[in-house]
């Protein structure tokens, strides 16, 4: 995704104040086994009674995580605190949530091993992201990092004629200054960083793009684009025939070229080089099985017009989603991306992906929901200052989903695992 100089100085100011190059590239580095010991798994992973779940509380309990939402040991959540995430409320949605891990991160803004919550009621996908968790951790960690962050909000003008729009257009081209002044009084977290001009005919289009702090941001792109367009209208030369605060150019909850090519959310990047050796011993199978196998997804992947190509991104991004309160339906747009797998030169296995629009958040919507909060303590990211971290780790687990999946149809044991994890007792 080609980006502005100014976009580019933008992402600097933020990789890391007063930080080297040097020093931020050190944190992308394996860490191995011996200078950092892994952390144990959670027990029990094949015991589904209550007794195995009990024990894998304990465990999160004994590493200083309670959670009594997700356990059932707390009375459901007053109507009267939902205020502001739901309407007509009639109870709650149950979704089952296990945790995968230790993952190891080593990321600029998330650095460490992690036991990750995932929600899901689809059998095998457990089981498999853990794998590709323990695969990735032996392997010395995933490399990840967050680069652009933006949030669009895109609001179209009618006018009566072609020469019209331009004037506006032509107009509006020198106003960016007054908009992000403008923005500025609707929110405190919030700034406006871009203003794109798109025309035809006589329609413009603004693309405004907001960096959102650690909040999704869709709630706040909306307030401080009505606030512009509203002071672009009361002054503008030339007066639109009529307005609307979204034209459908955003990408807002959809998979789109623009997103793709100008990034909705947060761009974040992973990957990890796998030794022949893991490959063979926990994939059963061989980095040129794999890299076979990704050849032909890719080229078949292209053929059927996917934006990007992946493995199963959604369903690592939705399983994180839910667990931790983010806006599910942006999974639309957050899992559309590349996957890539190459062997390297001393046979070994390279993987990475790269998710340009991983719209997420720490703050705000969902996440103050009780098993929300809970999900997103138990991978230190509540509240304020996380968003990047939380974005890294899902970079992350999307990465072993990836490894895993192209593992199983590259050894032949994509059914098997289904029909053995997949299907409810009889």
């Amino acid at each position: 995704m080609p980006i502005s100089k100014e976009q580019a100085a933008e992402i600097v100011r933020r990789q890391g104040p007063g930080a080297t190059p040097e020093e931020l590239a050190a944190r992308l580095e394996p860490t191995s086994a011996a200078a950092h010991p892994i952390p144990p798994e959670p027990p029990a992973a094949k015991d589904g009674t209550a007794a195995g779940r009990d024990q894998r509380l304990a465990f999160l309990r004994e590493r200083g995580v309670e959670l009594p939402h997700l356990a059932g040991a707390k009375p459901q959540v007053d109507p009267e605190e939902l205020r502001g995430n739901i309407e007509q409320f009639i109870g709650m949605t149950q979704i089952p949530t296990g945790v995968i891990g230790p993952l190891r991160v080593n990321g600029l803004h998330a650095h460490g091993d992690f036991y990750v919550p995932l929600a899901t009621s689809e059998g095998a996908l457990v089981a498999s992201y853990h794998r590709g968790a323990r695969v990735i951790t032996l392997s010395g960690g995933a490399s990840c990092l967050t680069t652009l962050t933006q949030v669009q909000r895109a609001p179209g003008f009618v006018f009566r004629s072609i020469a019209e729009a331009g004037r506006f257009g032509a107009w509006v081209s020198g106003e960016f200054e007054r908009c992000r002044e403008v923005a500025a009084t609707r929110t405190r977290h919030g700034r406006l960083t871009e203003l794109r001009i798109h025309m035809q005919t006589r329609t413009v289009y603004l693309v405004l793009a907001f960096h959102t702090g650690d909040a999704s941001g869709q709630n706040m792109v909306t307030l401080c684009a009505d606030a512009i367009c509203q002071d672009l209208v009361a002054r503008t030369p030339v007066a639109p025939r009529q307005w609307f605060i979204e034209s459908n150019l955003s990408g807002d909850k959809k998979a789109t070229a623009m997103s793709f090519l100008h990034t909705r959310g947060r761009k974040v990047m992973a990957e990890v080089t796998v030794p022949r050796d893991v490959v063979e011993r926990q994939l059963h199978t061989t980095p040129e099985q794999i890299c076979d196998y990704w050849r032909v997804s890719f080229i078949a992947g292209v053929q059927s017009g996917s934006i990007g190509v992946t493995g199963h991104f959604a369903n690592g991004i939705a399983a994180m989603f839910l667990a931790c309160g983010q806006d599910v339906a942006c999974v639309s747009e957050a899992s559309i991306g590349v996957n890539r797998f190459e062997r390297t030169e001393s046979g070994d296995l390279y993987c990475g992906v790269d998710l340009p629009n991983l719209i997420c958040g720490t703050v705000g919507g969902g996440t103050r929901m009780p098993t929300a909060a809970e999900c997103l303590r138990l991978l230190g990211c509540e509240g304020s200052g996380h968003a990047n971290k939380f974005a890294e780790i899902c970079a992350a687990v999307v990465l072993g989903g990836e490894l895993s999946i192209a593992a199983a149809l590259a050894a032949g044991h994509f059914a098997r695992a289904h029909e053995h994890l997949g299907r409810p007792p009889a």
